[in-house]
C-alpha cells in the first residue's frame, strides 16, 4: 500500500513539474508581453550583459540566466506580480521561468520568440549605435 501512494505522490509531483515547464516553453508572444509592461509587469533579460547591452526591449531589466537563483531576493517584490522573461530566443527565457516558478513566483511568463522576435515586431529597443 505504501508503495503505491509513494508512486502516486511521484506521478502527481512529475505532472506538475511538466505542467510548469509546459507553461514556461508556451509563454505570450511578444505583443502581449509589452503590454504586461505597459501595466506594470517586471520585464526580465536573462541574456548576457554583452548581448544586453547590444539590444534590448525599452524598460528590461538585467539578470544573466546564471544569476536567477541566487538574486531571488532582488525579485522578491514580483513573487505575486506579472514577470514576463525574455532572453534572445524563448529558450533561456523558459529556464529562468521554471526557476522563478520553482521559486514560487506566481504570474511568470516567457516572452515566445525572445529579444529576436521582439526587435522583429518593430517594438521599442534600446541599442547601440
Amino acid at each position: 500500500m505504501k508503495n503505491k501512494i509513494l508512486w502516486a505522490i511521484t506521478a502527481v509531483l512529475g505532472l506538475m513539474l511538466a505542467m510548469q515547464q509546459l507553461q514556461a516553453s508556451q509563454g505570450v508572444d511578444v505583443k502581449t508581453a509589452q503590454s504586461m509592461v505597459s501595466q506594470g509587469a517586471l520585464l526580465l533579460d536573462v541574456r548576457e550583459p554583452q548581448e544586453y547591452a547590444a539590444v534590448h526591449a525599452v524598460n528590461a531589466q538585467l539578470m544573466p540566466l546564471g544569476q536567477v537563483g541566487a538574486r531571488l531576493h532582488d525579485l522578491a517584490a514580483y513573487k505575486d506580480k506579472p514577470v514576463a522573461v525574455i532572453c534572445r530566443s524563448g529558450r533561456r527565457s523558459a529556464q529562468a521561468v521554471a526557476i522563478l516558478q520553482e521559486a514560487g513566483f506566481t504570474q511568470v511568463v516567457n516572452v515566445q520568440g525572445g529579444t529576436s522576435a521582439w526587435v522583429e515586431a518593430g517594438l521599442e529597443v534600446v541599442a547601440q549605435r
